[in-house]
């Protein structure tokens, strides 16, 4: 009978591919139900306003994964000699994505509340310094060949960097959909209230193909090591 041997890197990257896994699949069923929702012609208004119920619980599973990521990412980097961290940059890392999973569902089960008002704003804070940190580690090793030595787990810096500041933009351009869906909710569905309600999910999804774009080519990088 064969040896079954199992590492701790080979762990680590088992539950890298199973959040890669679970981000884009369930954010490929958002997208399907983003798509069935501006069907106004094939669905009703009480049945688009559950589609979107539904889409906002899918969406949970990838802000998850995302938020699990991070310290993820940066164990990995320890573990397989990419990068030798103290064990308390990986515990901080880990109390960070701890904190910030937290917020994310916080604000999910108090929606509409001032507590999830609080929760989101602290979270585009720590959206912003994660974006300025991996963009900076990625150009710094780029250039400076250290501390991540290897080009493409640099630019995979680089591109995690970019996929935080195009989730950034999609809040931003997201932003207004608040006030126009309440607007359809009240007023009812007709070209009034559809249109700019459309036009803003559009400018959204734009930001989204970003991201989809961007984590491809982070598992490319991952898989391949073409450099």
């Amino acid at each position: 009978m064969a040896e079954f041997s199992v590492s701790y890197y080979q762990i680590l990257v088992f539950a890298h591919l199973l959040l890669f896994v679970l981000w884009l699949g369930a954010d490929v069923g958002v997208f399907m139900l983003g798509q069935h929702f501006r069907k106004r012609e094939k669905w009703s208004l009480p049945q688009r306003l559950a589609l979107l119920q539904l889409l906002v619980n899918v969406d949970m599973v990838p802000r998850s994964a995302w938020a699990l990521m991070v310290p993820l990412t940066l164990t990995m980097v320890d573990a397989g000699g990419w990068w030798d961290l103290p064990i308390w940059v990986v515990g901080l890392a880990w109390i960070i994505g701890g904190f910030w999973l937290w917020l994310v569902w916080d604000a999910h089960i108090h929606d509409q509340t001032e507590r999830a008002k609080r929760d989101n704003k602290i979270e585009s804070v720590l959206k912003i310094g994660l974006t300025v940190f991996y963009l900076g580690l990625g150009i710094i090793s780029l250039v400076e060949g250290a501390p991540l030595a290897p080009a493409w787990l640099a630019t995979k810096a680089v591109m995690f960097g970019l996929i935080f500041a195009a989730a950034i933009m999609i809040d931003v351009a997201f932003k207004p959909v608040g006030p126009l869906l309440g607007k359809l909710i009240s007023e009812g569905s007709s070209d009034a209230t559809e249109i700019p309600l459309r036009r803003t999910m559009d400018r959204t999804r734009v930001w989204v193909w970003v991201v989809y774009l961007l984590l491809l080519g982070t598992a490319f990088l991952g898989n391949i090591k073409p450099f």
